[in-house]
């Protein structure tokens, strides 16, 4: 494994053991973990917090490369079926791993890219929603395709907003479930699933 690799996965390792406490990770760790010197970070990824946000959407892109897996075991079920449990199996991950989906999500707002983990997510979700309604054309359903990938992510990062504004606790699946099917409901326009 090459110097910068040995970073990167060793850094991605304290992430996993720090969890939600992943802010408090330092060079210091990094350098020590990888067994390289300090100013070997800066030199590869000029920040600690780039180095982060490069290990997030690595750990990040793996969860979006199950999601076609978990799409062939759904199989059996309805368009609408697939679509609320892959809905649902995002926001299970997105709140068990709080801080890394937060990272993720704002590093895609703050600097968008072709194959960020929002866009990976997009095309994920892009032929449930199409298989849900058939009866759209393309713009539609990318359109509502976003929509939804948006909503799902705004719900995230304002979920103590929904809470007080809408009595929702989205921390709760349950809550979170029904929220979620409310949500698809209205984007795909229908009543029944």
């Amino acid at each position: 494994m090459d110097t910068k690799e040995a970073i990167i996965q060793s850094t991605i390792d304290l992430i996993h053991e720090k969890g939600e406490q992943m802010d408090g990770i330092t060079v210091r760790e990094i350098a020590q973990r990888a067994n390289v010197g300090l100013g070997l970070i800066n030199y590869y990824f000029e920040s600690k917090d780039k180095l982060i946000e490069l290990c997030v959407e690595r750990i990040v892109n793996g969860i979006v490369d199950a999601f076609h897996t978990i799409r062939e075991q759904t199989e059996n079920l309805s368009a609408f079926d697939k679509l609320a449990c892959l809905g649902n199996m995002t926001f299970s991950f997105l709140f068990e791993h709080y801080a890394v989906s937060r990272t993720s999500i704002l590093s895609d707002m703050r600097m968008p890219k072709d194959d960020d983990n929002t866009h990976r997510t997009y095309l994920a979700y892009l032929p449930l929603v199409s298989a849900c309604r058939p009866d759209w054309d393309e713009e539609t359903l990318k359109r509502k395709t976003f929509y939804l990938i948006t909503v799902m992510q705004q719900s995230f990062l304002r979920h103590k907003v929904i809470g007080q504004l809408y009595g929702i606790d989205l921390t709760n699946a349950k809550e979170r479930k029904r929220f979620h099917e409310t949500i698809l409901h209205d984007i795909l326009e229908n009543d029944e699933s």
